[in-house]
Order: structure tokens, then C-alpha cells, then sequence
């Protein structure tokens, strides 16, 4: 039988805040100061709205198996798919 080495490990830990928030802060300097990420969802349930009125049976029942599988986010919801 060979010794226990389990002495010989040393325990190494990094603590990733720092550069958590430094990349965070990057994301939003690159996205800029006119970035307006409530006018960007309002921009996509309006789109939405015209997407999705005039279906057809079959397509309604197709868009409707999609939200209730979490693919399409429902009417109303104001969020973006589950998946």
C-alpha cells in the first residue's frame, strides 16, 4: 500500500466577486447609456401583438401547445419564454 498523500493537497479557493462585477460592468458599458430595457419589452410585446392575431385553428392550436410548453411566453405575460 502506498502512504496517504492526502496531506500533501493544498486547499485553493478563488473568489470570483471582483471579476463578477467587472464583467457586469462591462455588459452595461457596452450596452450604453440610450440602452432602455423597459421600452425594448414594450417594443417586443407590441411586436408580438401583431405576430400572433389571425391564426387560424391549426395555428392557434400549434401557438397554443408552444405556451403551454413554456417555448412561447403566453398573452400578457410581458416575459420572455421559460426554455
Amino acid at each position: 500500500m502506498s502512504p496517504d498523500k492526502s496531506s500533501d493537497h493544498i486547499s485553493f479557493a478563488i473568489d470570483l466577486t471582483v471579476e463578477e462585477a467587472r464583467r457586469r460592468a462591462e455588459v452595461m458599458a457596452a450596452l450604453g447609456p440610450d440602452w432602455d430595457p423597459v421600452a425594448l419589452l414594450e417594443g417586443e410585446e407590441q411586436a408580438s401583438a401583431l405576430l400572433y392575431p389571425g391564426l387560424d385553428a391549426e395555428q392557434q392550436r400549434t401557438y397554443d401547445m408552444l405556451v403551454a410548453a413554456g417555448v412561447l411566453p403566453g398573452k400578457g405575460t410581458g416575459r420572455a419564454a421559460s426554455h
